[in-house]
């Protein structure tokens, strides 16, 4: 079976422009909350912003399928239990539910791997006013941006490479692109890059499912799969870092058309290293 990356999981930031999550973490068949987990439900309940929580409880498939289900939804409880004490009134508890094995991010090929399945995931959603819609500025273009002016750390985006809904294969108008960021690297062999994927629409779960594979880490499926496009092109592959970011950071939300959806399954870079 093949191991997936960690996606980023846990993201706590004042200014909330859609939805961000903030994930909790549980010992073996235990859903007693740590005192690490009970200091990161303390930071998201002084949350100022009016805000409903959503709350999914996560497992790992040791043990049988009941009471997996079990588990999840008394871990989804006790985090419920515990932010219904702590918050304010601008903060809505609008659900908590078990989810068992069902949307598993990683395999279970490893005990770190384990570890991060046996998880809640409290999503965040800023409370939206009617017709209300944000559009974040569009980083940079890699493709056009001289090298000498990149900085470590900056992110940049990587324009007309977009994804087929629910897949990661992205449209054919991106293969140029594609070709063209593959050039670049090569003709700068000390450049190390991170590829963040991205996903639309799909907002009760941190990231979409994936149809070709039935897995629900679509972001990273999407920045693997250029990854593994460059790696075919000669490039190193341990100058490649692929990244899954949900929908934690849309370039249009919410989603009305077509267009807004197409510019939100994207993948960006971030430079590692020049």
């Amino acid at each position: 079976m093949k191991t997936f990356v960690v996606i980023l999981l846990s993201f706590i930031s004042i200014k909330i422009n859609a939805q961000m999550v903030n994930s909790v973490y549980f010992k073996n068949n235990s859903y007693e909350l740590s005192q690490e987990s009970k200091t990161k439900l303390d930071s998201v309940a002084q949350l100022k912003s009016n805000l409903t929580f959503r709350i999914f409880g996560n497992c790992d498939p040791s043990g049988n399928i009941e009471l997996n289900r079990k588990l999840s939804e008394n871990r989804a409880d006790a985090v419920y239990v515990y932010l219904k004490n702590r918050i304010g009134n601008n903060i809505k508890l609008k659900s908590s539910v078990g989810l068992g094995i069902e949307k598993q991010i990683n395999d279970n090929s490893t005990e770190d791997l384990r570890t991060k399945n046996r998880r809640v995931d409290v999503l965040i959603d800023k409370t939206f006013a009617p017709g209300e819609k944000i559009s974040r500025k569009v980083y940079p273009n890699f493709l056009s941006t001289k090298i000498s002016m990149m900085k470590v750390k900056d992110t940049f985006s990587l324009p007309d490479v977009s994804f087929f809904g629910g897949r990661h294969a992205w449209l054919p108008g991106g293969q140029l692109n594609l070709t063209r960021l593959s050039n670049i690297l090569k003709e700068n062999p000390t450049l190390q890059v991170e590829l963040q994927g991205h996903i639309c629409c799909d907002y009760d779960n941190f990231d979409g499912e994936d149809l070709d594979l039935k897995t629900f880490n679509l972001s990273w499926t999407r920045a693997n799969a250029i990854k593994e496009f460059l790696a075919k092109q000669g490039i190193d592959i341990n100058r490649i870092k692929a990244t899954g970011m949900g929908h934690l950071n849309p370039v249009i939300y919410p989603e009305i058309t077509e267009a807004d959806r197409i510019k939100n399954r994207r993948v960006e870079l971030v430079l590692i290293k020049k």
